[in-house]
């Protein structure tokens, strides 16, 4: 892949390598699937292992690819992050700015996306609104198109931007949603709803669909034309099940291209945790965000016949309005179906007797999604279990979920007469005093590509957020929930990505000359510090900490790096120049050497540094900061080091005396010979009096093994149900 300034004349010279391959024009027509020559220089064919083989030995050819499949990762919030209302109005160039999402598609026609007194869209704007299946674009959502490279489309899917899966909506409208008081679901967490930065436009580029399944070719495709449209800012909220290279991911290779032409990617760290080396979208280039909590919280009480109350974890839109059986979902083992009381117990489909569970509210020992329970003609279901209680589902009948110990309670008094009875209220919302913490699902460090450099980078709100919504879309995520919302609350990194898009937009408005590097250095260096105590992961959770908008857009310093601080980057990871075209998709890029090395010398701003087991703490940093704060400043350096580890800064005082101006440093970090390390937490804080510009400092061990280039450390994984995994 390299750069092309003619689309046309992409296409024309793709249609000849495949004709020159498979022998006809004909044949390379009905093989095409997409030109990606606006941005930069590729196309996706149908080929046979033979004919990939053909392609892969070609003069010019960089890589070949296969199509695989990528994953979704799915108000308070913004005003919990302190960019309230008051705060939101139009920055300086917000109406210009245009955050493009790679997702399910919109839903157009939602009140988050009105354009009541929007002018048009700017003059820079390239894109298309593809208006397929009655969608249509305004002054807000100013461009739309949607990307299906396997021509196989699920029933329930839209041949158009319009998003049947709800997924696209509840992003979009949380990263730059219009205005709307009102907004609830079911009731549930009424007021006013709306994105970080309302003014600004939004662009869809529909690359997944039901399922949550995103091709390969389609995410390129959509990254090709949302360069070219004019995008400034990419929320991609998907990514790979586990980590991997950045020459094999997609994501990587769309978002080094975006960064390449200014634009920055905010992507999602993936659902996966708390296990370590779990996190996804590793690449530097990009930013990579973790999902924490907000101060609300969703409970539903269950009440029992013998008085006691059970505060459990649900978004429980229904209302029972009185007392019900109760039954024991061991008690009820749907033999015809060969189930029995030890498998009858979860409640998972054909395993309840529904002559049994008619009419009774259902104690089950698993997480699920009701479904088995409303199969059995159950009316609603009291779980049990010790997963996912930092969070709550929503369910397509009355349900909560209790800790095992709890439910343990319950199933006693269920045994303890012949007749037990209880219901389960209504949802209610409770503040969550000790928020922000990381949620459980949020996928931890290490970064399991570059060890050196820490993932997340940062943390935002993940947990409950209310947004819109795809009316066609189930709320609850069940197949078998028939009911319609404009609204629904949800969790995921994928509803933590577009938070930082919007802080991102948000930073764009006021800077819009500001580069990538340093709009993530912005938001990273001004985050607020978490407290390892309720994160024991640390920064392996939460990265540089919790986002705050407000001091985003007054860094004072940041550290800025652009396409040749990242292909240096690459080159001494061990990459050379065939496999660093991979990425960069540029015939012209070269490793003037391809000799291993740390990490260490990329403008980063947070540090890292790995230690082989049974090796000293050793470790040299350079890093620049350009001054955007006060012409005339100083800054004095402030470390924080953990017991054992010695933090040097050389200078350890910045004089700047213009707006832009730029100073280096060394960061040194030294200490004795260590093994099985867990991971130690540091800071340097640069200091003007007005300014305190922030970076971790973190050291932790590694096996041996895991220090020779181009390891991927693979995480370690649990299994959980498909239908935990397709909520996220």
């Amino acid at each position: 892949m390299g750069d092309l300034n003619n689309d046309v004349s992409a296409k024309s010279m793709h249609h000849l390598m495949l004709q020159d391959v498979l022998g006809s024009s004909d044949a390379a027509k009905e093989s095409f699937i997409y030109s990606y020559g606006r941005s930069f220089n590729g196309f996706a064919a149908r080929l046979t292992d033979e004919e990939v083989q053909t392609f892969s030995e070609m003069e010019g050819v960089v890589s070949v690819i296969p199509n695989t499949m990528l994953q979704l990762h799915t108000t308070r919030s913004w005003d919990f992050m302190g960019l309230t209302m008051n705060v939101t109005t139009p920055a300086p160039y917000e109406t210009d700015v245009v955050v493009g999402l790679l997702d399910t598609g919109i839903w157009p026609e939602s009140l988050s996306f009105n354009d009541e007194g929007m002018g048009p869209p700017p003059k820079s704007w390239k894109g298309i609104c593809q208006t397929a299946d009655n969608f249509t674009c305004n002054n807000k959502i100013i461009g739309a198109r949607f990307y299906k490279s396997d021509g196989y489309y699920d029933e329930t899917d839209f041949k158009s931007p319009r998003d049947s899966v709800g997924h696209g909506t509840h992003t979009a409208s949380t990263a730059a949603g219009r205005p709307y008081n009102g907004a609830s679901y079911f009731g549930l967490g009424k007021g006013l709803a709306r994105g970080g930065v309302p003014s600004a436009r939004v662009a869809v580029y529909k690359v997944c669909w039901a399922g949550g399944r995103c091709g390969l070719a389609d995410i390129l495709a959509g990254f090709d034309d949302a360069i070219a449209d004019g995008c400034h800012i990419l929320s991609v909220s998907l990514g790979a099940s586990s980590p991997v290279e950045y020459m094999q991911d997609p994501i990587a290779i769309g978002s080094f291209h975006a960064m390449k032409n200014g634009i920055l990617t905010s992507n999602s760290a993936g659902n996966s945790g708390p296990s370590p080396y779990s996190v996804s979208n590793n690449a530097p280039w990009s930013l990579t965000v973790a999902a924490s909590t907000i101060d609300r919280k969703f409970v539903s009480q269950v009440q029992l016949g013998n008085g006691q109350i059970y505060a459990g974890h649900a978004i429980n839109s229904f209302a029972l309005n009185g007392t019900y059986p109760l039954i024991y979902g061991g008690d009820a083992a749907n033999y015809s179906a060969g189930a029995t009381d030890l498998t009858s117990k979860y409640c998972i489909q054909d395993t309840l007797n529904s002559f049994k569970t008619e009419g009774k509210i259902v104690l089950c020992d698993f997480l699920y999604d009701g479904s088995g329970v409303l199969q059995a003609k159950g009316l609603g279901t009291i779980m049990s279990d010790r997963r996912y209680t930092d969070f709550a589902f929503s369910y397509p009948l009355p349900a909560t979920l209790l800790l095992p110990d709890e439910g343990e309670s319950v199933k006693a008094y269920i045994r303890s007469t012949s007749t037990p009875i209880g219901t389960i209220l209504k949802g209610e919302t409770f503040q969550d005093s000790v928020a922000p913490t990381v949620v459980s699902f949020s996928s931890r460090g290490p970064n399991a590509v570059t060890l050196d450099i820490l993932k997340p980078d940062l943390t935002a709100p993940g947990v409950d957020i209310l947004a819109a919504w795809s009316p066609v879309a189930p709320p609850s995520g069940s197949p078998v929930d028939k009911r319609s919302v404009d609204f629904n609350i949800i969790s995921g990194t994928s509803m933590s990505c577009p938070h930082v898009s919007g802080a991102a937009a948000y930073v764009k408005s006021y800077y819009p000359s500001w580069s990538p590097a340093a709009i993530k250095s912005a938001l990273m260096t001004t985050a607020s510090f978490m407290d390892s105590r309720k994160n024991e992961e640390a920064e392996f959770a939460y990265g540089s900490g919790h986002i705050d908008p407000v001091r985003a857009v007054h860094p004072g310093l940041v550290y800025d790096a652009g396409v040749n601080d990242y292909i240096d980057f690459l080159c001494k990871q061990g990459y050379n120049t065939t496999t660093l075209r991979l990425i960069t998709g540029d015939n012209t890029s070269s490793c003037a050497s391809s000799t291993y090395d740390k990490a260490w010398g990329l403008n980063y701003p947070s540090i890292a540094l790995s230690i082989a087991d049974g090796q000293p703490i050793k470790g040299v940093f350079p890093r620049t900061v350009t001054n955007v704060g006060y012409a005339n400043s100083t800054y004095h350096a402030f470390i924080t080091a953990p017991s054992g580890i010695k933090i040097t800064v050389e200078p350890n005082v910045l004089s700047f005396k213009s707006v832009g101006e730029k100073q280096s440093f060394l960061v040194k970090i030294d200490g004795g010979v260590v093994s099985q390390l867990p991971i130690q937490s540091g800071a340097i804080t640069w200091n003007d009096g007005v300014h305190q510009v922030r970076s971790p400092v973190i050291v932790y061990t590694v096996l041996p093994s895991m220090m020779m280039p181009n390891t991927v450390m693979k995480p370690f994984s649990f299994d959980e149900s498909s239908f935990i995994n397709g909520l996220l």
